[in-house]
């Protein structure tokens, strides 16, 4: 009883260090510094009460920088993209658009022959029996529940591409 009583003491006495040797936390507006200079500078307040867990900028954007997002203009306009993404001229996006269309529907072709291929092979729920599997009915059962699945996964491939074309604009005749 002794001994465990003293684990528990010991827990708790380490509990607290582990807290302690964080380094503290400054929120400036959206960002999150350790630099105290920094943060006296841009008047950042102190973050206290909870453990803060900050991830990396994502590839493309700087980590800390003057933009909108930096200064609470807010990340996202209306229509999703970034607020600080670069506007592109119409036959630039028309070409984009185009380029996306090229590659959904050769996707969308490959999705088809490899469904087209399954179904073909799953023969209705009856695919034919291996060698192997002639004598063993349990991993028939199996390939044959894996093609069903594989079959169900490649139609929902197929639906996904499908709605990602319908959602780019028209193509101009």
């Amino acid at each position: 009883m002794n001994k465990t009583l003293f684990s528990l003491l010991l827990a708790a006495a380490l509990l607290p260090a582990a807290a302690w040797s964080q380094d503290r936390i400054y929120r400036c507006g959206n960002e999150y510094t350790n630099n105290a200079t920094q943060a006296k500078e841009r008047g950042c307040k102190l973050v206290e009460g909870g453990n803060v867990t900050v991830l990396g900028s994502s590839p493309g954007r700087p980590a800390s920088g003057g933009g909108a997002a930096a200064s609470g203009g807010g990340s996202a306009s209306a229509g999703g993209s970034p607020a600080a993404a670069p506007r592109v001229g119409g036959n630039e996006q028309r070409a984009r658009d185009a380029d996306a269309r090229a590659i959904l529907e050769a996707e969308l072709r490959k999705a088809e022959a490899r469904q087209a291929s399954l179904a073909k092979e799953y023969n209705n729920g009856a695919p034919e029996r291996t060698a192997q599997e002639q004598n063993n009915p349990q991993q028939y059962a199996e390939r044959t529940a894996d093609l069903k699945a594989a079959l169900s996964r490649a139609e929902a491939d197929i639906a996904g591409i499908k709605r990602e074309i319908s959602r780019l604009p028209q193509a101009a005749n």
